[in-house]
């Protein structure tokens, strides 16, 4: 049986996927966690195959709890299930160790496809998101986000998403003053000037939606 941990914020996402995998026959959902910090600490707890993890969750969200899960020594493989197809989304989060990458527009039959390709050790990347990367590689034209660390792509992801320097402080493990330098090399980085610029930016790029950080 394939042990996978289902991460998203929302119960009722949860409880869909549960019984789509776990009426494959060769699946079991041991655990379930409602955002990304309850997610690596399950997994530091008990023996987890694989994670099938959503991006958008309060606190450390997809791309910092990714990073950390492959921390873990012996720890599962990742497979993000995301609404953003575009980049820098797929390309940050494969970076930050994801093995598996999918649509929130995939069908059952491509999770199930991706969780057992990912467990036996091969990396997959829906179709849909694939097209989009290679897109993206011959299109290409520069973004100033193609200037960030992975870790102020982090800290950006969450002052958008309205959290301030003490929770960012809290969720990363960073002093809050550390937290401000990472704010005011973004303000740099990317020639704006508060966080409402950095918020509008965000929304251009395709990071969060209008109205909706």
């Amino acid at each position: 049986m394939i042990r996978v941990m289902l991460v998203d914020d929302h119960a009722l996402i949860r409880v869909a996927l549960r019984r789509i995998l776990e009426e494959a026959g060769d699946i079991e959902v041991v655990a379930e966690a409602g955002n990304g910090e309850e997610a690596v600490d399950i997994a530091r707890r008990q023996p987890v195959d694989l994670v099938v993890m959503d991006v958008d969750m309060p606190g450390i969200g997809g791309v910092e709890a990714t990073r950390k899960l492959n921390t873990i020594s012996g720890g599962p493989k990742v497979i993000v299930i995301s609404v953003h197809s575009q980049d820098p989304y797929p390309k940050r989060l494969l970076e930050a160790g994801a093995s598996g990458y999918l649509s929130k527009s995939s069908g059952a039959q491509e999770v199930l496809t991706a969780i057992r390709t990912v467990y036996n050790g091969q990396p997959y990347v829906a179709p849909e998101v694939a097209g989009q990367l290679a897109l993206a590689s011959i299109n290409r034209t520069e973004s100033p986000l193609d200037l960030l660390t992975q870790r102020e792509m982090q800290v950006m992801l969450m002052l958008t998403r309205g959290q301030n320097a003490q929770a960012i402080s809290r969720n990363l493990n960073l002093s809050p003053k550390t937290v401000c330098t990472y704010r005011y090399r973004l303000y740099e980085k990317l020639d704006v000037r508060n966080d409402v610029e950095l918020t509008h930016l965000a929304i251009r790029h395709g990071l969060i939606e209008g109205g909706k950080p």
